[in-house]
């Protein structure tokens, strides 16, 4: 069973920056693709982005291009959100997800799901 643990949420000022890590752990990391979700108080869960096993390809929402960069690291079982120039707009519970597909991922239906960090950005 794949376990996912978040961390780096936290509190920080508009234009500022987090990183989130995801640690892996149960099945082969390279084997799964990568995501990060956000969900806002009283919004639908929403894609962010998604790195292939290998980091090959990644793929953004329109909202997070140019600010967000998703990464990974197969030597250690983690991946990685750089989130720089926030907005107020970023504020959400932001989750790891894992899945075989990358395609399962931007569709919103990744196979495994972390617990969630806050990611909360004042203006």
């Amino acid at each position: 069973q794949v376990q996912l643990v978040e961390s780096g949420g936290g509190l920080v000022q508009a234009g500022g920056s987090l990183r989130l890590s995801c640690a892996f752990s149960g099945r082969t990391f390279s084997n799964y693709a990568m995501g990060w979700f956000r969900q806002a108080p009283g919004k639908e869960r929403e894609f962010v982005a998604v790195i292939s096993g290998r980091g090959i390809s990644t793929y953004y929402t329109d909202s997070v291009k140019g600010r967000f960069t998703v990464s990974r690291d197969n030597t250690k079982n983690t991946a990685a959100l750089q989130m720089n120039s926030l907005k107020p707009e970023d504020t959400a519970v932001y989750y790891c997800a894992a899945s075989t597909s990358v395609q399962r991922v931007r569709d919103n239906s990744p196979d495994y799901w972390g617990q969630g960090t806050q990611v909360t950005v004042s203006s």
